[in-house]
């Protein structure tokens, strides 16, 4: 896990995010798909914020344990994607998550964000 509460506001980050539905569209959404007897599935993507891409550089220090075979520990890994810890972390997802489903022909929803 990075170090995420080392950074810094406006030096590491720029700002923070949490995607959070609105309690009134989960129960909208729940009320409809029991209505029309629809099936519901929820999905947990355990690993989810390893998925994002990160748009800043960040270097983090080699975690505790793992050395590099030959090479020094005073080493620091540059990141290309997004780790828990992070500040970030929750955007890059999202960002991510959101480009995917678009492909898929969903749209955003101007009342939930």
């Amino acid at each position: 896990m990075a170090k995420g509460y080392t950074q810094i506001f406006g030096l590491d980050y720029g700002d923070t995010f949490s995607p959070v539905a609105k309690m009134a569209s989960v129960r909208l959404f729940i009320a409809m798909t029991a209505l029309q007897r629809w099936p519901l599935y929820q999905l947990d993507v355990k690993n989810a914020f390893l998925n994002g891409n990160l748009q800043e550089e960040i270097y983090m220090e080699q975690p505790p344990g793992f050395v590099a075979q030959g090479e020094s520990s005073g080493l620091v890994c540059r990141l290309r994607k997004s780790l828990y810890g992070l500040k970030q972390s929750p955007q890059a997802w999202f960002g991510k998550f959101s480009s995917v489903v678009k492909e898929f022909g969903m749209t955003h929803c101007e009342a939930d964000h």
